[in-house]
């Protein structure tokens, strides 16, 4: 079984220390990836400062060139990087080489954006003053990405903090560290000097404190769950410590009578079943108007039944194993929860027989009441929930009732009412009769409790960058 190191300081470590990777589609473990010690991490940080010196004075144009680079050997690598995320994370192939894709869409989109951290001149009030607005990289990052997207949410992090001229020290999740190993062969190839990335492995908590107690890291990058952001933020107040948090999503999906229902459906497939329904960003709640209800729960517990569940590496596959048996529990729980409150079960609801690895069945339930744990909660597996409404008011109310505002989906052909429901939905990123909102040149982030500040975009760098204010005597 294979040993992945890691990358410190420009150097490939294997430690004697190590954690196994599962395979989820299997249960069983096929690699190891080497551990470090907080001392270590701390080490780690302690290179990014050093490097941080020369690299925040790197032009960034220079900066860059590195970066495309470095997507142009990720684009190089792509097949063998895509098996790698399918076997760690379970999803299907095509979506790991999507995956891939939208890494190397986002590494070459901050190439770009690097040359572009403005400044401005202030107009002056007094006579022999000039005023200047200049922008400069914050410092060393500690970034940390979740297991769901196990590349393109490190490349999101790493990407826009390289190009503002930061240093990042990554933490990929335990579960899926092996496709943040490619990423920094793809780096290490481009020649970026040593100090500038690293990547580290061990235990979350002590990295995480680290992170947060060690003045050098001058700000944390973190994708997960709400409760491990609660964390950060009351670590972050001892040492005022900037945060940028994509967390929890509980997204409504909203299908109106005026819609074209084929493409509400089809939307709805891929905003629920994109990567087995293991998304922050995936439709968790569906609204459908009653006088089209049953013809969309039609169409759409046709084309779930039609899914292909397996082995992300089998032809045709669709859906993938969850993560762990602990999805799978969670999955189980909020099916039973929903029945027991009223629900009615179309399809699916159980786990996959005859299967090793964490298979849940894609599944249907409707008539689903606003009190059910799946109406609620982020339920990350492929589990949809159609619930019906009446009128505009109401469904909007029952969308903004939840404590989390990643995103949200609506499908109508009412223009009107397209622009009241950007206004009114309390979410930080709306698909209008688009399941597929993200893209590389554009914000991505929550509000509520889903998170502060944004990713992409031109946002996406400007949360690694500082401004100051000069003011300048001429006289």
């Amino acid at each position: 079984m294979k040993t992945y190191p890691l990358y410190l300081n420009g150097e490939w470590v294997i430690t004697e220390t190590t954690n196994t990777v599962v395979n989820p589609a299997t249960a069983e473990p096929f690699a190891r990836i080497s551990l470090i010690d907080r001392s270590r991490v701390a080490r780690a940080l302690a290179d990014a400062g050093g490097g941080f010196r020369s690299w925040r004075a790197t032009t960034g144009k220079s900066r860059g060139e590195y970066l495309q680079r470095i997507a142009g050997e990720l684009e190089r690598r792509r097949d063998e990087v895509a098996r790698l995320i399918t076997l760690e994370n379970g999803k299907p192939l095509p979506q790991s080489l999507a995956e891939v894709a939208m890494s190397v869409d986002h590494l070459r989109w901050f190439a770009e954006e690097a040359r572009r951290g403005y400044g401005r001149v202030i107009p002056n009030q007094v006579e022999g003053k000039r005023h200047l607005a200049i922008k400069t990289a914050i410092g060393v990052v500690g970034a940390i990405s979740p297991w769901n997207f196990p590349l393109v949410l490190g490349v999101r992090k790493v990407a826009p903090a390289l190009a503002a001229g930061c240093t990042v020290v990554l933490k990929p999740a335990r579960q899926t560290p092996l496709s943040a190993v490619e990423f920094a062969e793809c780096i290490d190839a481009s020649g970026l000097p040593k100090g500038v990335f690293q990547l580290v492995a061990g235990s979350a908590s002590e990295i995480g404190e680290e992170f947060l107690e060690n003045p050098v890291c001058r700000k944390i990058t973190f994708t997960g769950s709400t409760s491990v952001g609660q964390i950060l933020i009351r670590g972050a107040a001892q040492g005022v410590k900037a945060l940028s948090l994509e967390l929890g999503g509980q997204a409504p999906l909203l299908v109106f009578d005026d819609a074209d229902l084929t493409k509400a459906v089809d939307g709805a497939m891929i905003a629920k079943y994109r990567n087995t329904g293991q998304s922050c960003i995936a439709a968790n709640r569906i609204y459908v108007q009653r006088s089209v209800y049953q013809p969309f729960l039609e169409q759409f517990v046709a084309k779930t039944k039609a899914l292909k569940v397996g082995d992300g590496l089998e032809d045709g596959v669709q859906i993938g194993p969850l993560i762990d048996k602990d999805a799978l529990a969670k999955a189980a729980e909020h099916v039973e929860n929903a029945i027991e409150q009223g629900a009615r079960l179309l399809c699916g609801g159980k786990t996959l027989p005859g299967r090793k690895g964490f298979f849940f069945e894609p599944t249907v339930l409707a008539d689903v009441p606003d009190a059910a744990l799946c109406m609620q909660e982020e339920t990350f597996a492929p589990v949809a929930p159609v619930s019906v409404f009446d009128t505009e008011t109401e469904v909007i109310e029952r969308a903004n009732v939840s404590k989390f505002g990643l995103s949200a989906y609506a499908f109508t052909r009412d223009l009107g009412r397209a622009f009241r429901l950007m206004e009114s939905l309390e979410a930080g990123m709306i698909g209008i009769n688009d399941g597929v909102p993200t893209t590389s040149q554009a914000p991505f982030g929550g509000v509520k409790q889903s998170g502060w500040g944004r990713e992409l975009g031109a946002e996406g760098m400007e949360a690694f960058l500082q401004t100051k204010h000069i003011s300048l005597c001429i006289d």
